[in-house]
């Protein structure tokens, strides 16, 4: 399959600086903007596990503007900013005036006059950067932009990678599955790009491997890293395990089918693992991991992946909106 354009440039970087900046790609970040965010990521957990009230966003507003399905990324955005005594304006492409007819441009324009920050998922790549050029006033934070990036799943991918392995330039990260149209793992393989120790596998079918510029991102890194079709290659190995859904949404169907159900995780594979190992997945799963791995400790996907979601993103808007 032809690979699609992905990635976009030109990014401000954090350099340790959130305040007023864009959140949109993985290659804004250093590994003195990750410290600092996940620093204040720890007192973020606390807030959240405690149930303490909080007014560090108080007065604030967020738009979540969001043109495709999402129950997580969604979810905890709006969560994360009325844990932090904020406020949200939700919006979908069927509740909004685009429905009409109206321009991608006067709908941006018209939320900033009502909000501090929007965040947006968008189907087409490079969208969420027109936006951040459109708005004058507020912030944007890239909650997915189609088969591009999606930034703040990558962050707290890490995080949770950085929860249980504190040195991530030692570990083997194997993803695994369709990943030419998963943009967490373009998100995230140029968020590892920044440990030059780490080794990355990409499992995949050869028709669905990674996108050639993520490829030549890492390239030009001088990251170790290989593709392979077969996972018992690596399997063992493995220190964190990455599954990946079909997109059936960008596969023509024939080739959906010959993929579906091909690249999975079941308890035998489970068993060929490190036992201080970790499985991870952004979620939605549809088929590629069985249930009967959820109860393993190495499956982190619903326990804290899920969470530190939230956690990374309430320190995402903390340091946005307040520095």
């Amino acid at each position: 399959m032809k690979n699609q354009k992905v990635l976009t440039t030109n990014y401000t970087k954090i350099n340790g600086d959130f305040k007023g900046k864009d959140i949109l790609s993985s290659e804004q970040f250093d590994l003195l903007s990750i410290k600092k965010l996940f620093s204040v990521t720890g007192q973020m957990a606390a807030i959240a596990k405690n149930a303490r009230p909080s007014d560090l966003l108080k007065g604030k507003i967020s738009t979540l503007l969001f043109f495709e399905p999402s129950s997580r990324t969604f979810g905890s955005f709006s969560a994360s900013m009325k844990q932090l005594g904020g406020q949200t304006i939700e919006m979908t492409i069927s509740s909004s005036s685009m429905a009409k007819g109206e321009s991608f441009e006067d709908t941006i324009r018209t939320y900033e006059a009502y909000c501090d920050l929007i965040v947006i998922r968008h189907p087409e790549v490079g969208s969420v950067q027109k936006a951040a050029e459109i708005a004058k006033y507020v912030p944007i934070i890239n909650a997915g932009d189609g088969i591009g990036e999606h930034p703040t799943q990558a962050l707290y991918d890490l995080y949770t990678i950085k929860e249980k392995f504190p040195n991530v330039n030692k570990l083997h990260v194997v993803f695994f599955g369709e990943l030419a149209h998963y943009r967490p793992v373009n998100s995230l393989a140029m968020l590892l790009s920044l440990y030059p120790g780490i080794k990355i596998s990409f499992v995949s079918p050869p028709q669905v491997k990674l996108n050639q510029e993520v490829y030549s991102y890492l390239k030009e890194r001088n990251i170790q890293f290989q593709e392979l079709v077969n996972i018992d290659d690596v399997i063992g190995e493995a220190d964190v395990l990455y599954v990946t859904r079909v997109k059936k949404e960008f596969l023509p169907a024939k080739l959906y089918k010959q993929i579906q159900g091909k690249y999975s995780v079941d308890k035998k594979l489970v068993n060929k693992m490190k036992k201080e190992s970790i499985i991870m997945h952004a979620l939605p799963r549809v088929g590629e991991i069985s249930t009967e791995i959820d109860n393993d400790p190495r499956a982190v996907y619903l326990k804290a992946q899920v969470r530190n979601g939230m956690y990374v993103r309430m320190a995402l808007l903390k340091l946005v909106l307040k520095g």
